[in-house]
């Protein structure tokens, strides 16, 4: 056999070689506005396929495509489709034109061999007067752009106008579009504080979505109309719409999450707290985990759990808190959790003063007043594991409250409840605790533990008798058959029973 020539090349050779070999050019970084301007004809292009097509699965990525395309700053892209896909007598092409400037910025593919404009027909589209869906799509991205800008005055135009051209389109592949359009038009009436005013126009578009069964509009108007609601604090009409309609079961796990907070905040103001802080919980984990995605939305939710929680009588988890991205932002409610927990009704009632502003942002406040009994009965029950007898002075004193005749009828309703076992004399002004003889018994703590133990090890029995192989236990016999002489003889065994049978049985 010939040897391999394994000689490395000398350095002459490795310096011709290297000569030789085409050195790669250098690729340009591409303009982040050239970027989005060919994702935005991209996203068309996916549009126009699916209405021919009549697939419309694709037009959800094209609708999730717009947060991306909203942090790019790309005016002169976004002028130029306008000015492509809109006709000139539509009463919405004025009002994008004048809110979407031309920029100086060179739209230019980047390349010094070709340099080449970006332009609607370069991306091979040349129809002019487009698809109402294309349009739709753009029409939204300029609206976004506009509130951007905080020009919430264009922005109400542009909406109004929007919605009277495309709510009356009677098309399926227009369903995720109007949907994400309908979202925003209550945005920017929410944003002017006049909301009130889309009730109307919401109610009559979500009976329109029911009846063409449009599942993604249902869900989103229905949430937009529960929103409407809760910001005027109208919770009757809000439960009675939540009653009387069906989240559709086709729908995004975003508008989900929206709908189950919404539920749950209706839930707690009803008094409902278990399933408030059920739906509450739901929201959360269905809301996008990222640091930076849904942040807000999962800082709302987790806040409004806590309160809920705090209701029920319970204390929220320490790594509740303690969450990365949310902790600087719950210090208040740490604050108010610790108070609770403590029993302190003057730590309590300071805490509730020094951040009013913030609960009523977070429209919390009415829960938050709520609590006070709460306060009260975690110190009672303190109290009562204290002392075995204590007066009405005494426990207001140490309660924060203000005289002994409130002291009074705190105590008697806690006994009442059940949050503490007690008796009061009011003759004598005080309060005596009853010795729970059960509780502080060694023997029947010996004995629950004893029936902990006999369950465990009874477990551990069962468990290693299902662990048992039977054919191993019959090989163990004292006749010596194995497993194979006793098949081949089951066998032989049940052929004789075939022969033996009356063929009358298969007539």
């Amino acid at each position: 056999m010939a040897e391999k020539n394994t000689e490395k090349p000398t350095g002459e050779e490795a310096k011709k070689a290297e000569e030789e070999t085409p050195k790669k050019e250098e690729e340009k970084p591409v303009d982040p506005a050239v970027k989005a301007f060919n994702d935005l004809g991209a996203s068309a292009k996916v549009i126009m396929n699916a209405v021919v097509s009549r697939e419309y699965r694709g037009l959800t990525r094209v609708v999730r495509s717009i947060a991306g395309l909203r942090r790019v700053p790309f005016e002169s892209g976004l002028r130029k489709y306008v000015d492509a896909w809109f006709e000139d007598n539509d009463p919405l092409t004025p009002l994008l034109q004048a809110n979407i400037q031309a920029a100086d910025v060179d739209m230019t593919s980047g390349t010094e061999e070709a340099p080449q404009e970006m332009t609607v027909e370069n991306l091979g589209m040349t129809v002019k007067n487009g698809l109402v869906e294309v349009q739709a799509y753009v029409a939204i991205l300029c609206l976004v752009r506009v509130l951007d800008k905080k020009n919430l005055t264009a922005a109400k135009e542009i909406a109004d106008a929007m919605v009277a051209k495309f709510k009356v389109q009677n098309r399926r592949s227009l369903d995720a579009l109007t949907a994400q359009m309908w979202f925003y038009y209550a945005r920017v009436y929410e944003l002017l504080d006049n909301a009130a005013e889309t009730r109307g126009e919401l109610l009559a578009a979500y009976r329109t979505a029911s009846l063409h069964h449009d599942a993604m509009g249902q869900a989103t108007l229905l949430n937009l109309l529960l929103r409407n609601y809760l910001h005027y604090n109208l919770y009757d009409q809000a439960f009675k719409l939540a009653q009387k309609t069906t989240f559709p079961e086709t729908r995004s796990n975003a508008q989900y999450a929206r709908y189950l907070f919404y539920i749950g905040r209706i839930k707690a103001v009803r008094l409902e707290y278990s399933e408030a802080h059920s739906k509450l919980l739901q929201a959360i984990r269905k809301a996008p985990q990222g640091p930076q995605i849904g942040r807000g939305f999962r800082l709302a939710a987790t806040k409004l759990a806590i309160v809920v929680e705090l209701l029920m009588g319970e204390i929220p988890a320490r790594s509740t808190f303690t969450q990365r991205e949310l902790s600087a932002r719950l210090k208040p409610y740490f604050a108010i959790t610790q108070a609770v927990r403590l029993g302190d009704l003057s730590a309590f009632s300071a805490v509730q003063a020094e951040h009013e502003a913030l609960w009523r942002k977070d429209k919390t406040l009415t829960l938050i007043n709520r609590l006070r009994y709460n306060v009260i009965r975690a110190g009672l029950r303190n109290v009562n594991l204290s002392y075995s007898k204590i007066g009405f002075a005494d426990v207001a004193a140490k309660l924060g409250l203000e005289s002994h005749e409130e002291a009074s009828g705190v105590i008697a309703k806690a006994i009442v409840d059940g949050v503490i076992d007690a008796k009061i004399d009011h003759d004598a002004g005080f309060v005596q605790s009853k010795s729970d003889s059960t509780l502080d018994t060694v023997g029947e703590r010996s004995r629950a533990l004893h029936r902990r133990i006999a369950f465990c090890l009874q477990l551990h029995n069962d468990s290693v008798r299902a662990m048992q192989y039977p054919e191993k236990q019959d090989d163990k016999k004292g006749d010596g058959e194995t497993a194979d002489q006793r098949r081949e003889r089951e066998n032989q065994e049940l052929a004789g029973g075939w022969d033996d049978d009356d063929e009358d049985d298969f007539i």
